[in-house]
């Protein structure tokens, strides 16, 4: 497949005007066959990497079941969000266990909608001080034998887990899930600059919803947002759904991280996709209005947003993050967060033949190539 016509994302160059070539399932430097899409007046991207969404689309991760999740990754597919890592919440390990099991079983049998390439477990190890619209009931120190169970449950699947590193246990539960694999990150937490600082240096890469869940950046109490800063390898989530972080900050963040360590989210809930309402949420309720969600009956609780990756990238754009910027946090720099820069995340020979045509006035998609086929 040849797409022309388009101005290409490059990781080095931004966009460049040139020909995207595809061989079956791989970007390839000569075409594999005679198909031809034209992308004349289109930004051709990656695939979107989401590592931190709940739900969509009336569906939640944390319901455990194969038709919720298949609505979910049908949903984030036509969104151009190509690939998915959902996080599960603060729930019971037995019912954790049925989530893993659940997204091991969908890995070996999805035939459609975007990839499940992890699992994100953004509870139970974390604070209650800082739990936001996580349940306190299920609330669990860190605990490497049950982290051990669920990835068994998730057959290698759990990529990605959230830790309050001032809770008991908590470096040495670093240290050993770094060492097993697992990327670590710091979130829903109290912890001071020294404690997220040594956090960091027992091998946690990753900093859950930057400025949520955690103390604000102070000039003499620099906190999880400073120690993340002085901590080069540390990648932070954001998420840019204009409700839950106000456009300077957005800048300011980028400013100060560098495009090459951020990385957006969408956080996103299963009212993603649907009109206002009252749902479920990790054994609780939020009441949704417009694109703001917060827990039933506590206005100032924000619960997640309801705005996909891609609105989410376009709203980084609108603040002003330059479009090449804000791709990178949507692709390449959260699948490098889960170690899977390597297959997906950019437009390089030899990769996923995953793209994404954007109109260049709208920022709309206008067609999608997901593994080599044309999926819109």
């Amino acid at each position: 497949m040849r797409i022309i016509g388009g101005s290409v994302f490059d990781l080095k160059e931004g966009f460049v005007d040139r020909t995207l070539c595809t061989d079956g399932a791989v970007i390839a430097g000569e075409s594999g066959d005679d198909k031809t899409i034209d992308a004349s007046g289109c930004y051709v991207i990656p695939g979107l990497v989401d590592v931190h969404f709940h739900g969509c689309v009336g569906e939640d991760f944390s319901d455990a079941t194969a038709e919720g999740l298949k609505k979910m990754a049908d949903y984030e597919l036509s969104e151009g969000v190509c690939y998915i890592c959902p996080a599960g919440m603060t729930l019971g390990e037995d019912v954790l266990t049925e989530v893993c099991k659940t997204a091991a079983a969908h890995k070996k049998t999805a035939g459609s909608g975007a990839e499940l390439v992890g699992v994100h477990l953004e509870g139970p190890f974390l604070s209650s001080a800082k739990k936001g619209a996580q349940n306190s009931d299920f609330l669990h120190d860190p605990d490497i034998p049950m982290l051990r169970r669920l990835q068994a449950a998730a057959e290698g699947l759990v990529k990605l887990v959230t830790v309050a590193p001032e809770q008991p246990n908590a470096m040495e539960f670093i240290e050993t899930a770094t060492k097993e694999g697992i990327h670590v990150s710091v979130g829903h937490t109290v912890a001071d600059y020294d404690t997220a600082s040594e956090a960091f240096a027992k091998g946690a890469d990753h900093a859950t919803h930057l400025y949520n869940g955690m103390p604000s950046l102070h000039h003499r109490n620099p906190g999880v947002i400073g120690a993340a800063f002085d901590n080069g390898h540390v990648m932070p989530e954001i998420i840019c759904d204009g409700i839950h972080i106000h456009g300077s900050v957005i800048r300011a963040t980028f400013a100060m991280f560098g495009a090459e360590r951020m990385i957006l989210i969408s956080d996103s809930l299963r009212a993603t996709g649907m009109p206002d309402g009252e749902y479920p949420f990790g054994g609780q309720m939020i009441e949704v209005h417009g694109n703001r969600a917060t827990l039933l009956g506590q206005p100032d609780t924000l619960a997640g947003s309801v705005t996909s990756l891609m609105g989410c990238m376009r709203q980084a754009v609108k603040f002003g993050i330059p479009l090449a910027d804000a791709v990178r946090a949507a692709s390449y720099n959260p699948a490098k967060s889960i170690g899977m820069e390597g297959r997906i995340g950019s437009l390089e020979e030899g990769k996923d033949a995953t793209a994404v045509l954007l109109d260049k006035e709208s920022l709309e998609v206008k067609g999608i190539v997901f593994r080599g086929e044309i999926v819109k």
